[in-house]
């Protein structure tokens, strides 16, 4: 990896991929972070104390829907790259609220590209050709595979299932389309399911976890049978890395690890992995908690991403395997109680 010090301007860094993202980068790299964030329910202050005191690090609250605020961090701090995961990203509460998905995943991305191409136009020809903008997007825009099915590739066309997904799409479609029109430096990935440290409780893996330490019924969508495609979170944030060093401009990248697993066989693999840590009280074991529920409108049975484009053009490729990284995942979160207590 390069040490060329970078100015990178991260929206949504403090939710659970952006703030393992900044992690990373000042762990890792010399390279300076603004972090904009405006604090929603799934982002945690909590989950970047470690870095605050970074004199690389920056964090500014505010929504990327507001004009004049980016116009103004974009202006001033002058990025190298500007890499945006801010989203709303609960499928369920997409269906019940549509509209905050929409004014921030489709109109909050408008209002960056906008506001990125005036600053990107006055650049001289040499911070031109650096500049990169990437967007952080879903495999779910791609929509349900069946089991026999071959893995998506960036040719598959968009069939998004959800409100939350289709919003995604929207905002995928507009980021390619201001290379395509402007000229402007974008680049779109697509990441299959993330698991790993600082993932708000309300996604699968973590739930699951903490309902086994609180001894807490363990809800599951139908049988169980839905297979998702699972990548630990500090592999997508090194593929994320590649892409703002090598990654072709006005290119879509998808990521992911060719692990594909039921969720009723995660769910299994993480009560064991408690059973071996935690025992419960009377010899009981956690998967007694399961129980299964009505499934959900619209639940896409099976994502499958196919990695081939990353790998040829950046080298990027997997390094934490599953079983490491959920045995690992569960022991942050057993040593990090306060982290999850207080959000």
């Amino acid at each position: 990896m390069s040490s060329y010090i970078n100015r990178i301007l991260v929206t949504g860094g403090s939710g659970f991929i952006g703030a393992n993202f900044i992690i990373n980068q000042l762990s890792s790299t010399e390279n300076v972070i603004l972090n904009l964030d405006k604090l929603t329910y799934a982002s945690s202050p909590n989950s970047l104390r470690l870095v605050e005191s970074n004199p690389n690090y920056k964090f500014i609250k505010g929504d990327i829907s507001d004009n004049n605020l980016v116009s103004k961090i974009i202006f001033d701090f002058k990025p190298t790259y500007l890499v945006n995961f801010a989203a709303e990203s609960h499928v369920d509460n997409s269906i019940k609220n549509p509209k905050t998905f929409i004014d921030t995943n489709v109109l909050g991305v408008f209002n960056l590209l906008f506001q990125s191409n005036k600053y990107f136009k006055q650049l001289s020809p040499v911070k031109k050709e650096k500049f990169k903008f990437i967007h952080i997007s879903t495999d779910e825009v791609y929509g349900s595979l069946n089991k026999g099915d071959v893995s998506f590739t960036e040719l598959n066309r968009y069939n998004p299932s959800s409100p939350y997904s289709a919003s995604k799409a929207s905002s995928d479609h507009l980021v390619l389309s201001w290379f395509k029109t402007y000229n402007f430096p974008t680049i779109v990935t697509n990441c299959s399911n993330n698991y790993g440290p600082l993932q708000f409780p309300e996604k699968l893996v973590p739930m699951v976890i903490l309902n086994c330490l609180s001894e807490t019924k363990i809800p599951i969508y139908g049988d169980g049978s839905n297979i998702r495609d699972w990548i630990h979170v500090n592999d997508h944030c090194d593929a994320i890395y590649r892409i703002l060093l090598k990654g072709k401009i006005g290119e879509q990248y998808n990521i992911g690890s060719n692990n594909e697993v039921k969720n009723i066989e995660i769910v299994k693999y993480i009560c064991k992995i408690l059973d071996s840590k935690i025992k419960r009280n009377n010899n009981l074991k956690y998967f007694d908690l399961i129980e299964y529920v009505e499934d959900r409108a619209g639940h896409d049975f099976r994502y499958s991403i196919d990695n081939t484009k990353i790998k040829e053009h950046t080298g990027w490729a997997p390094r934490i395997s599953f079983n490491e990284g959920l045995v690992n995942t569960v022991d942050w979160y057993i040593n990090n109680q306060n982290w999850w207590k207080n959000i």
